[in-house]
């Protein structure tokens, strides 16, 4: 989960799932893998191993992953020549649209890239298939970290093969930490500062006359999944859930005293102490302008190579409240029902995302790992600032509701949150809104 236009799920897909594949769930001999040696298949079944075949992945465009992928896409096909895979970039604000017209009409690739949030609504519409049968053979489901292990799961079932998981982070700028005498937060990724001192820290450095911000606490104001990646981190942080355990319905969840508390506290940060600016200049705090902010390990190598200068940086773990959470979940290989291949599918997914390819992945794209082996692989993920995002991703992480309604879910939470801190929304009103919504959107699933 990356804040950025091509990883958030820009386009809100409310519609993506509530009535997304109405008649995608026509039978799986209608993929787009394609059998290249003329034979054909009875009865559904796949061909042999000496068979030839083709299999397409789609995903959305990232200069760093695509790289990776292509590198990848090389050797799987020189250890398996049999096995062509066609890979097809599709750029992002395009990506969810190409992808329910492909699976509504017949035509979805036999491999297709899912956003962690929303593998729960495509697994209820029947658009991809269960890998438990493909884990338990070969994929080492263990190796994979609890909170990334139940993003992927709905019903009792594994969907989906992670390419990495996501964390976030404090940023703070440590020479405007120390020019107003404050002291440096921990590095000890158990040692989390308190909603209220980082706070007290933000109100010290403010200073709106010359342009210096004392704090960002998510990413900016506005929809996206970005932005609910990060907002939905308050509520559990105070202690709320956003649905119940069995995921039926927001009431006594959403609208519990301790979402008040995180709504009340967040919405204080722009209309009360004013740390935070509803509007904010590029890169405020890489150009030395903002005390605090969060952001992922991806953010490293953007400083390194768009900010060389700049040295005052530090890293924190995540604040908390009541408890410490981080919020987690990234981008996923999920293979299509309309699939002619799935094994031969599963076997390109599982050379991606297991565990010799997810030390590639890794090197090649940075991102945080989603295998337990692969952060062990590296020294680097061991040491400061790295051990804190690997840390707070298998100990503090918790993944976005897994439901069939989440893009509902997820559209109610942005708007709760910008009706507050943008339309002066009494709190209890914007909740009640927001809990009749999501309990709509969990009741109109079929």
């Amino acid at each position: 989960m990356k804040k950025t236009a091509n990883i958030f799920s820009l386009a809100m897909a409310a519609v993506l799932i509530l009535g997304l594949l109405a008649g995608c769930s026509g039978s799986p001999g209608q993929g787009a893998g394609t059998k290249e040696n003329g034979a054909e298949e009875a009865n559904g079944t796949k061909g042999s191993s000496n068979d030839k075949v083709t299999i397409t992945y789609w995903r959305h465009d990232n200069e760093s992953e695509v790289k990776a992928l292509k590198q990848l896409i090389a050797s799987f096909q020189q250890e398996n020549p049999n096995i062509t895979v066609k890979m097809e970039i599709i750029p992002y604000s395009d990506y969810e649209t190409k992808i329910r017209t492909a699976l509504a009409g017949g035509g979805a690739p036999d491999i297709m890239g899912i956003d962690g949030p929303f593998i729960a609504s495509y697994a209820h519409q029947e658009a991809i298939v269960p890998l438990d049968e493909y884990f338990a053979e070969d994929g080492d489901f263990d190796d994979i970290s609890k909170p990334v292990q139940q993003s992927l799961t709905y019903n009792g079932k594994v969907w989906a093969a992670p390419l990495n998981d996501a964390s976030v982070a404090m940023f703070y700028n440590k020479k405007l930490f120390e020019e107003q005498g404050i002291p440096l937060p921990s590095q000890n990724p158990d040692e989390a500062w308190t909603w209220e001192q980082v706070l007290d820290a933000a109100k010290k450095i403010n200073n709106p006359a010359k342009g210096v911000y004392g704090w960002d606490p998510a990413w900016g104001l506005g929809p996206g999944e970005g932005s609910a990646f990060v907002k939905m981190t308050y509520l559990w942080q105070a202690g709320a859930d956003i649905l119940s355990e069995d995921g039926k319905t927001a009431q006594g969840h959403l609208n519990a005293p301790e979402a008040k508390r995180a709504l009340e506290f967040f919405n204080g940060l722009y209309n009360d102490s004013k740390v935070a600016a509803k509007e904010l200049p590029p890169d405020a705090f890489e150009s030395g302008k903002m005390g605090i902010m969060m952001n992922g390990p991806w953010h490293l190598p953007y400083l390194e190579s768009h900010f060389p200068n700049f040295k005052d940086w530090a890293v924190a773990p995540l604040w908390k409240d009541k408890e410490q959470v981080t919020p987690m979940g990234s981008w996923n290989m999920a293979i299509t029902k309309q699939s002619k291949h799935p094994k031969e599918a599963w076997k390109f997914v599982n050379w991606v995302t297991g565990k010799e390819g997810a030390k590639v992945w890794y090197k090649e794209t940075k991102n945080l790992p989603a295998r337990l082996s692969v952060a062990d692989a590296f020294p680097e993920l061991q040491e400061y600032p790295l051990n804190i995002w690997v840390k707070q991703s298998s100990t503090y992480a918790r993944p976005r509701p897994v439901s069939p309604a989440y893009p509902a879910i997820s559209k109610a939470i942005t708007e709760m949150f910008d009706a507050i801190v943008l339309g002066n929304r009494n709190v209890d009103d914007a909740l009640t809104t927001a809990v009749d919504k999501i309990d709509k959107a969990i009741a109109n699933v079929k």
